[in-house]
């Protein structure tokens, strides 16, 4: 027996969501009738408000759009029953979902997560996957429960994390494939053959960044560092001062060189155009910084702005 065409309600805000409706709704067993998404915020230099990437491709395509501040309320949980999923796709909307919401369609909620669970809970999974140095991450289809990120796992895909690989590497190539772990997840539940896997062993938990994530602690080993400034490229950045000024620093190079001896942590040891920006880390290991971008300009290759400005050797970053 085959199954009818599912009913399917979309949640997402981010860009990372969108090829995931546009997969849902390119599929002819499924008909995507409501997408939701968060209300439209201020953004850029003018502040004007401006619809989630989700929102925009909806529009765009013709589906309904709804924007609750708080989804959890009665109103929204109300209007959502009368829509009469028999599935809710949920891939990085930003709001928790009750459990009176969890139990309307009657496929249960699927949420696409952008980790291998049950590593990386929450709400930054890709980031911190970089920033602390891990070589693998994935995709994690999940029935969702009341929990953070802790329902039974469906479907996994890993993706290897080269060595300097950077956050924006890694979201490109975990949004296509997200799209993809989500489609085969939906043949395999209109298939019956869909297993639910109960998460154990470790799991640990990826907190929302701040800005005050980026800020560059010299005192840590070169790889730490390296690996933070990937980790934060595209946001927020990893960030330094020198002599009070602000810099953001967007790509280093482990140098595999050791700083002489008696040299202090963030001191720079290099910075002119043909030998580049070179710094050394509590560990005693020389990182280049490649591209950073000076307080009110641009980002640019570090040689390309040594050419116009001093940064004197001996100074220190902190």
């Amino acid at each position: 027996m085959t199954m009818e065409k599912l009913r399917v309600v979309f949640m997402g805000t981010p860009e990372f969501a969108v090829p995931c409706l546009a997969a849902l709704h390119a599929d002819d067993n499924c008909e995507v009738i409501g997408v939701y998404t968060q209300p439209d915020k201020p953004r850029g230099r003018g502040q004007k408000l401006l619809p989630s990437p989700v929102k925009a491709w909806a529009e765009e395509h013709g589906l309904p759009v709804h924007q609750p501040v708080k989804i959890k309320t009665e109103e929204a949980t109300a209007e959502l029953r009368g829509l009469k999923p028999d599935l809710v796709v949920v891939v990085a909307f930003g709001q928790i979902l009750s459990q009176e919401i969890l139990d309307i369609p009657p496929h249960g909620c699927i949420n696409v997560h952008g980790s291998l669970l049950p590593r990386y809970r929450g709400a930054a999974p890709m980031q911190w996957c970089v920033i602390n140095g891990e070589t693998k991450t994935g995709i994690t289809t999940m029935m969702m429960d009341a929990g953070l990120d802790t329902g039974d796992m469906l479907l996994k895909e890993e993706l290897t994390i080269g060595p300097d690989m950077t956050l924006e590497e890694v979201h490109d190539n975990l949004m296509e494939m997200g799209a993809q772990v989500l489609m085969k997840t939906i043949e395999e539940l209109r298939a019956g053959t869909l297993k639910r896997v109960p998460q154990e062993g470790e799991s640990n938990y990826a907190p929302m960044l701040t800005k005050e994530t980026g800020h560059i602690d010299w005192q840590k080993s070169a790889q730490e560092i390296h690996n933070l400034v990937r980790g934060l490229n595209s946001w927020p950045g990893a960030y330094t001062a020198h002599e009070g000024q602000k810099f953001k620093i967007w790509r280093t190079v482990l140098t595999g060189e050791t700083a002489t001896s008696g040299t202090t942590a963030g001191e720079i040891l290099a910075a002119d155009s043909s030998q580049g920006l070179k710094v050394a880390a509590g560990d005693g290991q020389v990182l280049a910084i490649t591209e950073l971008q000076a307080p009110g300009k641009k980002k640019m290759q570090a040689q390309d702005y040594l050419r116009g400005n001093s940064l004197a050797a001996g100074s220190c970053f902190v």
